[in-house]
């Protein structure tokens, strides 16, 4: 800021020396008035040699700077001596008003910085004040000489070495927006975590309640006299799957921002590029709000890996046994439902990696992540979709989050499978009005209200009608009604 200063002080001395040397109204030069002190005399080599440089390094600025060659715009050819002195007179008045100006810019800065040293709030304020209002002062000036004596051409040198020197700065400022939205993405990432990790704390705290109602003991769950599929189980398993499912969600987002993905177009690529032939269409997505694409990404994840649930197999098997032996099919399911209750994924993969619900977590993995897409994630390396497709299930962070969704979605599946009847699941279409007896908005609305009119933008989680007649409501994300 200083040197600006000081550039823009010189700048406005060179003016005043060109001023002293060009031909004033009347065609007369200024030594040949009397209205001159003998301190305002110049060396005249040394002017012409400062005049030639600058005409040097801007051509049209000097021509621009012969503001006492024209008046308005319109050339004065001669004019009696008494308007010579005033007009002369007028020149210098003018020149001094800029040159205090200039001066006062000085002071109010020097006055800014030393209120910075020692730091003193107050006294920033008000140098900040003196500095704007002396600036506003300078571009008065400014704007009366551009107004009364000279018009700049359209393109001038000035503003594109102006225009050069100003673009490092902006590319600077989008660069640190850029990293600001990352930043931010990241802190929403972890917030929804903190979240989900605190929901799953409670959903384990209700679990161990309704074990020790059902049996009496906290592992009575996986015992022989469990009792039969009840809509509030399959409830709880449901609130396991929406925490595992955010859960996946925010790492899967997370590896996004870290891998420097533009991740709204990523969201919008991965959730309406990559659809398979053989799933529904993809809802469309609308332009979302940064901290929304979460819910597109979610929506994405949870229409692969709930894609065919209502096959007794996923359609992994041509399997027709809940139509050929109902009963037995039913008492199976749950009796391997409370065999997997109390098991982790990659305990029960570790023994039988070629299981049922090996093939299922290996084949929705390979949905949801496409090789491209774990090429990027992981710096090009996709070793961990070579040992899926190989049969074997990987020891990484990122696929035991995935195993969590993956059997919590599983053990919902035998649970449905092992009541009679199942029960229906249902997605809300794009553009059906919001019900609240069946939708869950996914976004907070002010006051917790959702506003009139609005209508499904796109599903995020199915949802689900029971035998005794209640609902798990789908999760929808809402816009306003066009």
């Amino acid at each position: 800021m200083a040197n600006k200063v000081t550039t823009i002080s010189n700048l406005l001395q060179r003016v005043a020396s060109s001023c002293l040397v060009h031909r004033l109204p009347g065609g007369h030069p200024l030594d040949d008035c009397n209205c001159g002190s003998e301190e305002e005399e110049v060396d005249r080599s040394q002017v012409e040699k400062a005049v030639a440089e600058e005409k040097d390094e801007a051509g049209e600025e000097e021509q621009g700077l012969r503001i006492w060659e024209e008046d308005g715009g319109h050339r004065v050819d001669a004019a009696p001596e008494d308007s010579h002195k005033v007009r002369v007179r007028e020149m210098e008045a003018f020149v001094h008003e800029v040159f205090d100006a200039v001066s006062a810019v000085k002071r109010a800065y020097v006055g800014l910085q030393q209120a910075h040293s020692p730091w003193d709030l107050d006294k920033v304020r008000k140098a900040d004040a003196a500095v704007v209002v002396e600036l506003r002062e300078l571009g008065r000036l400014r704007d009366r000489f551009r107004r009364e004596c000279f018009t700049p051409p359209a393109t001038s040198q000035t503003a594109a070495r102006l225009k050069d020197s100003v673009a490092p700065h902006e590319a600077a400022i989008d660069d640190m927006k850029r990293q600001l939205k990352a930043k931010e993405s990241e802190a929403e990432i972890l917030k929804e975590k903190l979240h989900n990790s605190i929901a799953l704390s409670h959903s384990a705290s209700k679990e161990r309640h309704h074990s020790r109602n059902w049996l009496g003991h906290a592992s009575a769950i996986g015992a022989p006299d469990a009792p039969k599929p009840t809509p509030e189980l399959f409830e709880m398993c449901m609130e396991r799957v929406k925490s595992a499912s955010k859960s996946f969600t925010a790492h899967l987002l997370y590896l996004m921002c870290s891998a420097h993905w533009d991740v709204s177009a990523a969201v919008r690529s991965v959730t309406q590029g990559g659809s398979d032939a053989a799933e529904d269409h993809a809802p469309s997505i609308p332009n979302l709000e940064p901290r929304h694409t979460k819910y597109a990404l979610e929506s994405y994840v949870n229409r692969k890996v709930f894609h065919g649930f209502e096959n007794e197999t996923f359609y992994l098997e041509g399997s027709l046994s809940s139509l050929i032996k109902p009963a037995e099919f039913r008492r199976n399911c749950f009796a391997q439902f409370r065999d997997m209750w109390g098991m982790e994924p990659e305990q029960l993969l570790g023994i039988l990696p070629g299981c049922p619900f090996g093939r299922f977590a290996a084949a929705k993995y390979l949905a949801i992540v496409h090789a491209k897409m774990e090429e990027s994630l992981f710096h090009g390396e996709s070793e961990q979709r070579r040992q899926v497709i190989a049969g074997a299930h990987p020891r990484t962070e990122f696929y035991r989050e995935f195993l969590r969704l993956a059997k919590a979605v599983w053990l919902l599946h035998l649970l449905a499978f092992g009541m009679d009847p199942p029960p229906a699941h249902f997605e809300a279409a794009r553009g059906a009005e919001f019900h609240p007896h069946y939708m869950e908005s996914v976004a907070r609305f002010p006051g917790g209200r959702v506003p009139a009119g609005s209508v499904v933008g796109f599903p995020v989680s199915p949802g689900f009608k029971l035998p005794d007649g209640s609902v798990v409501r789908t999760r929808v994300y809402l816009v306003p009604c066009v």
